[in-house]
């Protein structure tokens, strides 16, 4: 009986003791996390005099994602005996010049990608990569400082694709107007005057034309994070057919070194483009704006992540 009575105490003493030291323990990470906290605090406060000192700063970071598979009388898919891959990459660069009474913000973005689909048992079919993904724009923001938040501005904004079409078509603004830098990273762009060249081999469908410019763009590292958000919209003032849109948005997390996972989706409206699209098909599913049915534009890709 006494050692029973000996060995329960025991293990009552040792559970005390063991919830003792995890209360201890946790009492310790959470003064370490405290500690954390105030150290990325400085570091940020440091950041941020950094960033406002004027020059250049320049940065990029890129997504790259891919995959490849073989199947060899795999009778249960349509396709038993194929090869196929895919593969795709997105850039962000910038080069951003700040001085005390104006700023010259530069800016490019390429999301590309490639898919291949060879079936052993066809010999007539394409088992080459075929682009699918195809999306390049490239920006320069002038600005003239008024306050340190407001500036009269002018936009040259180029968008196109670089595999298939290029500059066909492809789309140039240039104009003026007001930029809006409520904070350090986010820039919003209001041009009233703006002038939409477009470029295509269909003067039928794609029409350049005067209106209004509207651009919203935040790019920002915190820690290992890299992202960016690009909303591009014009609209037209001679018809709302001529208007378009363009969302792109681009996350990495730096998991070690340089590398991380990445992730990369854009939206796009674009009524010319769904037009010529339709009247390319057999038969042509749309003949007229009137009857086109303007589908929003999507993509998105996952990948691993190399921040420059």
């Amino acid at each position: 009986m006494k050692k029973i009575i000996l060995t329960l105490s025991l293990v009552c003493l040792t559970t005390v003791s063991f919830a003792q030291t995890v209360d201890a323990l946790k009492a310790e990470k959470a003064t370490k996390k405290d500690s954390i906290a105030a150290i990325q605090n400085r570091i940020n406060a440091i950041q941020g005099k950094i960033d406002a000192i004027p020059g250049w700063k320049k940065g990029a970071f890129g997504t790259i994602g891919g995959s490849i598979s073989n199947f060899s009388n795999w009778y249960a898919q349509g396709t038993p005996n194929n090869s196929s891959g895919n593969i795709g990459f997105t850039v962000n660069a910038f080069a951003n010049l700040k001085q005390d009474k104006f700023f010259w913000r530069n800016s490019a973005n390429a999301n590309l990608a490639w898919v291949k689909l060879d079936d052993k048992d066809d010999a007539t079919d394409n088992d080459n990569f075929e682009s699918t993904t195809d999306v390049f724009t490239i920006t320069s923001l002038y600005g003239r400082k008024i306050t340190e938040k407001f500036a009269i501005s002018t936009l040259g904004e180029y968008r196109t694709t670089l595999l298939n079409n290029f500059n066909n078509p492809g789309y140039l603004d240039l104009g003026l107007g007001a930029t809006w830098t409520p904070i350090e990273d986010l820039v919003v762009v209001i041009h009233p005057l703006n002038y939409n060249f477009v470029f295509s081999d269909n003067d039928a469908v794609f029409e350049s034309s005067l209106g209004a410019k509207i651009v919203a763009d935040y790019t920002r590292k915190i820690g290992a994070i890299n992202f960016k958000t690009n909303l591009s919209m014009f609209q037209s003032y001679k018809s709302g057919d001529l208007s378009n849109l363009t969302w792109t948005n681009s996350f990495g997390y730096t998991l070690w070194k340089m590398i991380g996972v990445g992730f990369d989706f854009g939206l796009r409206s674009n009524k010319q483009e769904a037009l010529n699209y339709s009247l390319n098909q057999t038969p042509a599913t749309a003949t007229s704006f009137a009857d086109v049915d303007n589908k929003l534009q999507t993509y998105w890709m996952l990948g691993l992540n190399y921040a420059f």
